[in-house]
């Protein structure tokens, strides 16, 4: 069976332009009764009316309404002939026509913020005489999502103060944009509160405004007073972004870390009882009269997102070996999109190929997680050796964007129904969480066609530095997949040193977690389930310690993870083996299972970095090798050896093991067979207490926990 022979069995259903007709559509043709032949889908006049489909129009015809099928359509959901689908917003969202677009630069190394210990705590009582000079709409204008249409509310937009003084003007009513309420306080000091996800009380965390009406050379501060968590990265040297509309067309210079004074800190309690904390900085503005924007992140909208995908199609040679399609509709109806890539597949060896799964932008704030996709897509799209090579062998399924719809409000963390979409795998309401539900169910069908080798779900973390991975700890169901579930995440950190923390990986699943895509997924049965972390701040390692990443530092991760794909793949097993045995060093010297029953640090965590804590993994202090692939040794001389290049697997490495090879391949192969003969009857050896040394670091460490997923 051909890869296009699998298409319809894990899709929603694709759509063209006539699907985006807006809920007040047939009013319109009533009211004005102009057109005498108009097509409306279904959904677009109402539930009430009509079934939720898009197969049936409805052609007004001699007074009235005639249903009809659709046409067949364009397979693909981004068309080459015509625009994109334009955004959909909930109703009552205020949207400017203005389109925001900012360029792509690459900038020097940007040092994290030292504090100087005389950063100021600003304190801002309520006060009737301070001037509001910006205000949105309401966004709790209904209790839940109702609808929603192309361009929001359809009323004239309410101005804010006019610019006719020094006062700094403000706008955030624009695709990701976030800011609910800026008070100015002082001549040049500004007290910014944000909008919490729609149709929630919570998650403020991500903000994107512009700012114009500046003056240069002036000190200004601004405070925002209303996140919620009581641990930052901006307590750790992170800085806000900023861009000047002015340097970029004068210097093509972009996105960049700024800022003074940071301080993160504990405010007043809010009126409903509850604690927030307030980011506050100073800044100077390089130009008078420019248009700018601060971000907690590089943004990454829904219509980057598209347009990229619009090149692809467009590409005659990208195209032949991506397929763009559409895997459902969220519930604003913006397209949620799935590629699949890989070179065109002949009948003979349609099952034989693994597939590799990743998605991203489950939580819609989390951006750093799309410039990672989009570094992975500009690579194993590109024309490489390696990229080549991985389409030739593996089938790669990438859902780009899960959750559009909190992309476009600007939302933090959960969708228009108000939850966090992942914890909501195990859910089968499908008509609440489409994305989770088409994305679990194409999987579920991939997987009964062919083996999934990798699942891997790109997230963006607020409180710890450099790029990890949460894994599935496997020795609750197998002590085989014990140390195999750690090899690709060290691979990683070896391919990367200066930006990815083996260190900080864990391998746990915890309750709370049980609803993720990465747990869902290694229950279903992926034995490599992870979920990668990008920190919004920088790096503490190796050359990169100190600086903040940039988007050409998470588009690298990209690259570094298509490399470590085919370096866990070769059938040459050097570098495999190389992990392997450092493992079980690890394994070794830090056997425990438990030091304290509510933490979920991974087995190595504690070996290195100091930047979490957890619970530890079942080990043992046998010499032998873990019990999984027992049957590798008699593999490894009969497999093939067609995975290579990238000089064909760092071919230096390879001759400075020439030299031990033959030993090598004796020593793996004695510890495999020993491995086999000892674990006929496993017994658990490990240690009945810890080193006192290790105990005291777990309990320091329990200090430093993140959210994270």
């Amino acid at each position: 069976m051909s890869e296009d022979s699998e298409k319809e069995d894990y899709s929603d259903r694709t759509i063209s332009e006539e699907d985006e007709s807006d809920e007040d559509t047939f009013m319109k043709f009533v009211s004005e009764d102009i057109h005498q032949c108009a097509l409306l889908t279904a959904d677009s006049i109402g539930d009430a009316i009509f079934p939720r489909t898009t197969q049936i129009l409805l052609e007004y015809q001699l007074g009235r309404w005639v249903p009809r099928l659709r046409e067949p359509r364009d397979l693909y959901g981004v068309s080459s002939s015509g625009p994109l689908s334009p955004t959909r917003w909930p109703y009552h969202c205020e949207v400017i026509d203005e389109k925001v677009e900012h360029i792509d630069w690459t900038p020097y190394p940007e040092p994290v913020y030292i504090p100087t210990g005389l950063e100021m705590e600003p304190i801002y009582p309520d006060s009737k005489e301070d001037t509001v000079v910006y205000l949105a709409e309401d966004a709790y204008k209904e209790p839940c999502f109702v609808y929603s249409r192309v361009g929001g509310n359809r009323t004239p937009l309410k101005q804010p103060v006019d610019s006719c003084d020094n006062t700094l003007m403000f706008e955030a009513r624009f695709e990701s944009g976030n800011l609910q309420k800026v008070v100015k306080v002082e001549e040049h000091e500004y007290q910014l509160t944000l909008r919490p996800d729609l149709f929630t009380h919570k998650h403020t965390q991500w903000y994107y405004f512009q700012v114009t009406n500046t003056q240069a050379g002036i000190v200004y501060r601004f405070t925002i007073v209303n996140f919620t968590k009581p641990a930052s990265l901006y307590n750790r040297g992170m800085r806000p972004l900023f861009y000047s509309e002015k340097e970029a067309k004068a210097h093509r210079i972009g996105w960049q870390r700024i800022g003074e004074q940071i301080k993160y800190y504990r405010n007043n309690p809010g009126q409903d009882g509850r604690h927030y904390f307030s980011l506050t900085w100073t800044f100077k503005f390089p130009h008078s009269k420019d248009t700018c924007y601060f971000a907690h992140c590089y943004p990454y909208t829904y219509t980057n997102l598209q347009e990229y995908l619009s090149g692809i199609n467009n590409d005659p040679v990208r195209s032949k070996f991506c397929k763009i399609r559409v895997l459902c509709h969220t519930l604003a109806r913006n397209m949620v999109y799935v590629l699949t890539i890989t070179t065109p597949l002949k009948n003979t060896d349609s099952r034989t190929r693994k597939a590799v799964i990743l998605t991203a932008r489950v939580h819609p704030g989390e951006t750093n997680s799309s410039w990672i996709m989009k570094g992975f897509l500009d690579y194993i799209l590109g024309d490489s050796r390696d990229a080549q090579l991985l389409r030739d062998t593996f089938v790669f399924k990438v859902v780009p964007m899960l959750n559009p719809d909190g992309v476009i409000v600007g939302n933090y963390r959960c969708s228009l129904a108000g939850r966090d979409l992942n914890r909501t795998y195990t859910s089968l309401l499908k008509e609440s969480f489409p994305s989770v539900w088409y994305t679990r169910n194409m999987i579920r069908r991939l997987m009964e066609k062919r083996e999934v080798l990798l699942y891997c779900d790109l997230h963006g973390h607020s409180r710890k530095e450099n790029i990890f991975m949460y894994g599935c700890d496997g020795s609750e169901r197998s002590k085989s997949l014990y140390l195999q579930q750690r090899i690709f995440p060290l691979m990683l950190s070896k391919n990367c040193p200066d930006k990815f923390s083996f260190s900080a990986c864990k391998f746990n699943v915890q309750k709370s977690k049980e609803g993720t895509g990465r747990v869902v997924m290694w229950k279903m049965g992926i034995r490599n389930s992870f979920t990668m972390e990008a920190t919004f701040s920088g790096s503490t390692l190796g050359n990169k310690r100190g600086t903040h990443f940039n988007t050409k530092d998470l588009e690298s991760m990209g690259y570094h993870f298509c490399d470590s794909l085919l370096d866990y793949c070769d059938p040459d097993r050097t570098k495999y083996y190389q992990c392997l045995k450092e493992l079980e060093e690890m394994e070794k010297h830090l056997s425990l299972e438990k030091v304290f029953d509510d933490s979920d640090t991974s087995l190595v965590e504690i070996t290195l970095d100091p930047e979490s804590s957890s619970r530890g993994s079942d080990s043992s202090e046998s010499n032998d090798s873990p019990t999984y692939l027992p049957n590798l040794a008699s593999q490894m001389k009969t497999r093939k050896r067609y995975l290579k290049t990238k000089k064909e697997r760092n071919s230096t490495i390879v001759k400075h093991y020439d030299a031990r090879e033959e030993q090598e391949v004796y020593d793996r192969e004695s510890l495999l067979q020993k491995h086999i003969e000892s674990n006929s009857d496993v017994k658990d050896t490990r240690p009945k207490e810890a080193d006192d040394y290790m105990v005291d670091y777990f309990r320091r460490q329990l200090t430093d926990q993140g959210l994270g997923e």
